[in-house]
């Protein structure tokens, strides 16, 4: 299985590199990460990674999608949410962090699902969407293909939960031990909601 990382520019750098730290430790899970134009993007951090390809270039089986501030402009862009759309269609599962779910939401690829999102930014990000049922309290939400997370670390979780579903509860737990990440396994358990 491979997981297709969406790069913009001002995007949340915990939002992708807690999730990519998860993934790349499970044998059989690879990673890329894409960028518009398949060059180097600055996170809201400052911190430049170099993408792998661009967007078009998407072969993972599944999409995931980074927040940040980069999403209050992004939300607004139609070019991006098509591309968006696209990419997600192609990769048949969907995942966001954070403010991500707001691009989704903004792309229709939430319509009829259940979701959660960054609770900072909450109001604003379940402002879009047509059909989507916002979970307030949640850590994470998996909702048939489509996954989503509370703000920035909650990913991580959302990333354990993912390999525990798809690969099984002991590579999970082998990452978590791994990373030293004590791990929120219950999805409702959410001290910031």
């Amino acid at each position: 299985m491979r997981i297709s990382v969406v790069l913009f520019e001002d995007f949340e750098l915990l939002d992708v590199t807690g999730p990519v730290e998860v993934f790349a430790k499970v044998e059989g899970l690879s990673v890329e990460l894409l960028s518009a134009d398949g060059g180097p993007v600055t996170s809201s951090q400052g911190v430049e990674i170099v993408a792998h390809a661009d967007y078009n270039a998407m072969s993972g089986d599944v999409l995931l999608v980074p927040g940040g501030a980069g999403t209050r402009v992004l939300v607004n862009d139609q070019a991006f949410l098509a591309q968006l759309t696209d990419m997600s269609v192609r990769a048949g599962i969907t995942a966001s962090v954070c403010t991500g779910a707001a691009l989704l939401a903004a792309s229709g690829r939430l319509d009829g699902y259940r979701a959660t999102t960054n609770k900072r930014a909450y109001d604003w990000a379940t402002s879009f969407g047509g059909d989507v049922e916002w979970v307030r309290s949640a850590r994470w939400v998996h909702d048939r293909d489509r996954w989503t997370s509370s703000g920035v670390s909650a990913g991580t979780d959302m990333a354990l939960a993912f390999v525990a579903h798809h690969v099984g509860q002991s590579a999970a737990d082998e990452v978590a031990t791994i990373l030293e990440w004590n791990a929120a396994l219950d999805p409702t358990d959410d001290p910031f909601a």
